[in-house]
């Protein structure tokens, strides 16, 4: 195991990474920037280190600054969580290169699947099966109208290099796909970097259900079962749950065979999340990959008894999984809701600021991740997440009511502070997800109800951290 493990990260994640480092002994060190001096994980780790400003470009994305951090405190080992450089394949070389172990896939492996186009192509190689689409990048505007027209509509045009719900829009006609390849494409130029794009069939009532993997070095892959994230709004998770509701268990076994295949075909290692959209007929098709730790892996803690941070590390640092597909028992069912400072009658614009009153729900089985406090600054330049509240029960229903009770206990209170925790009751409370019939499109259904304004997708000045 590792001696000292430094957290390129900030917020509950890096709080959550240190608390396991913490149980197995292993020493850490966690990085901040100026916005983020009054962190918990700051004072929580053992060693911490200014890296930058607050802007994450020159503090959490400045690699030079976290590799000179690495070098300083001694650590043998980096975990990225997730967002940030969590999945930047260039990171990862370059880690390697200064002796340091990134808690992640190989470089290669990353860059492969990071590429929605190149990972396409791997997984129809596999045998995973894929909804109508360009297996490559469509080189031109003309060529994505092409591409459209014979796919048929709706499509989806997408960034190649995309994640975290950007990068993408829907195309209803043909006359639209002009101008929305060249909206999408600048935008994935200034986001990421890159303005490839593809184009794939857009499946308007289907489920967005995810496969948690787990493979070490030796050849050895497990799933641990699926998550449904269909609780979105324009594409950005908001409610997570395992098992997923009213899915023939066949189809979720599936599932997890073929996301195991595909990892094992593209030589992943580490814990990372296989995406796939379900449509009305229970048959799945393969989106994409996701090379990191999720927002939303505590669900499957709670249904498996696992500590994925651990694996990770314990995989990491070259250890067999000592686990397989048999010992892998799911008990009961789990649900997450991730409560971000925002305004949901303002089209959840972001609120941030001091929080004068926190209050956390508690009682049996109910989980808080949290990086806040009574006090604590929200900043404006990050991601609005504040917690995530997690609820366990032997049942579906019974755990939708301990979440709802859970949530009514939360308390958030300051200066024009709003958070999302009275919509997330509302999801709760509707029949379609009461049923575990919901699909991608619930939340939209939500805002359209009578009272319920919607300005517009959600304002951050710092598009680059991870909100999936």
């Amino acid at each position: 195991m590792f001696g000292t493990v430094l957290i390129a990260n900030r917020g509950e994640i890096a709080l959550r990474v240190a608390r396991t480092c913490r149980e197995l002994g292993v020493r850490t060190v966690a990085v901040y920037s100026t916005e983020d001096r009054d962190s918990p994980v700051v004072s929580y780790a053992d060693q911490a280190v200014h890296i930058g400003p607050g802007p994450a470009k020159r503090s959490y994305l400045n690699i030079p600054a976290v590799i000179e951090a690495a070098r300083q405190t001694g650590a043998d080992a980096v975990h990225p969580g997730y967002g940030f450089l969590s999945e930047d394949p260039d990171f990862a070389e370059v880690c390697g290169k200064e002796g340091l172990t990134f808690i992640g896939p190989p470089a290669e492996v990353m860059a492969r699947l990071g590429d929605k186009c190149t990972a396409r192509r791997t997984m129809a190689e596999t045998g995973l099966p894929l909804l109508p689409g360009s297996f490559g990048p469509v080189a031109s505007a003309q060529a994505a109208r092409e591409a459209a027209e014979r796919i048929g509509f709706p499509v989806i045009i997408k960034a190649a290099a995309g994640g975290g719900g950007r990068g993408m829009r829907v195309v209803d006609n043909l006359d639209s796909v002009l101008p929305v390849y060249a909206e999408v494409s600048g935008e994935a130029q200034t986001l990421f970097g890159d303005s490839t794009l593809y184009v794939e069939r857009y499946l308007p009532s289907a489920r967005h259900v995810e496969v948690q993997v787990l493979c070490d070095g030796h050849g050895e892959a497990v799933h641990l079962g699926v998550r449904d994230c269909s609780v979105q709004r324009r594409h950005q998770k908001l409610l997570e749950e395992s098992p997923a509701p009213c899915l023939p268990p066949g189809t979720i076994d599936r599932m997890g065979e073929a996301a195991v295949a595909g990892a094992l075909a593209a030589g992943y290692t580490g814990a990372g999340t296989f995406e796939f959209l379900v449509d009305a007929d229970a048959e799945f098709y393969f989106m994409e990959v996701n090379c990191r730790i999720q927002v939303e892996h505590p669900v499957t803690e709670l249904v498996t008894g696992l500590d994925l941070v651990r694996e990770q590390l314990r995989v990491a640092a070259g250890e067999r999984l000592g686990l397989r597909q048999d010992d892998v028992r799911a008990r009961g069912a789990a649900i997450e809701c991730r409560v971000n400072v925002e305004d949901p009658d303002r089209g959840f614009v972001p609120t941030p600021g001091r929080i004068e009153t926190l209050e956390l729900p508690g009682g049996p089985f109910v989980r808080v991740d949290t990086h806040g406090y009574p006090g604590y600054r929200v900043p404006a330049l990050y991601d609005p997440l504040l917690a995530k509240v997690l609820a366990w029960a032997p049942t579906r229903e019974q755990a939708v009511a301990r979440m709802d009770r859970a949530l009514a206990e939360f308390r958030a209170e300051g200066p024009g502070v709003r958070t999302t925790a009275g919509f997330l009751r509302r999801v709760l409370a509707d029949e379609r997800f009461r049923a575990g019939t919901y699909d991608t499109g619930l939340v939209s259904r939500l805002m359209d109800a009578p009272g319920t304004a919607d300005a517009g997708p959600p304002t951050t000045t710092q598009p680059e951290e991870e909100r999936a």
